[in-house]
């Protein structure tokens, strides 16, 4: 009976904590739009930059040579670029999913900067539409499933097998 309810009480702690993940994808994606935007101005206005002196952008990195500060610019430029890229894939690519794929898509909602403040913004609700009540069967299914398969490997051991009253007797 007490596992019963431990499984019982693991479901719950699955089913509400999946819940909420349709709401938290919808507060990343619209972080990462706002970081994408924020990062599309850096790489224009490095581009314009290098365009108006009649350079491209690898052309005008280059450039940026000789001096330690020079030479940590181009590199912080350069990973600026990279993660601009990166980003704006990943937002192509969930901006109009919906929370099923976007759950499909979730290695792409692992920028720590963007997940960090959207936890941090981020405030439980509950879920009401079917995404959420969906999330939150499977989330019930998963934590029963599991906290359920823990516990009865745990009790094995102390569990009596058929037939092994009468041989004490």
């Amino acid at each position: 009976m007490i596992l019963r309810a431990l499984t019982l009480a693991g479901g719950l702690m699955g089913a509400a904590a999946s819940s909420q993940f349709p709401e938290y994808s919808q507060q990343y994606t619209q972080r990462l739009g706002g970081a994408v935007d924020a990062l599309a101005e850096v790489v224009a206005d490095f581009d314009a930059s290098a365009a108006t002196v009649g350079l491209s952008r690898d052309e005008a990195l280059a450039q940026m040579t000789g001096t330690a500060f020079l030479d940590r610019r181009r590199i912080d430029m350069q990973t600026t670029f990279a993660r601009h890229a990166r980003l704006q894939d990943d937002l192509v690519t969930i901006q109009n999913a919906g929370p099923f794929m976007r759950a499909y898509h979730a290695s792409r909602l692992t920028d720590g900067q963007i997940a960090q403040a959207a936890f941090a913004a981020y405030q439980p609700a509950l879920p009401l539409n079917f995404a959420g009540v969906t999330f939150a069967g499977a989330g019930f299914v998963a934590g029963a499933g599991a906290l359920g398969l823990v516990l009865r490997l745990l009790s094995w051991p102390f569990r009596r097998r058929p037939g092994q009253d009468a041989k004490a007797a």
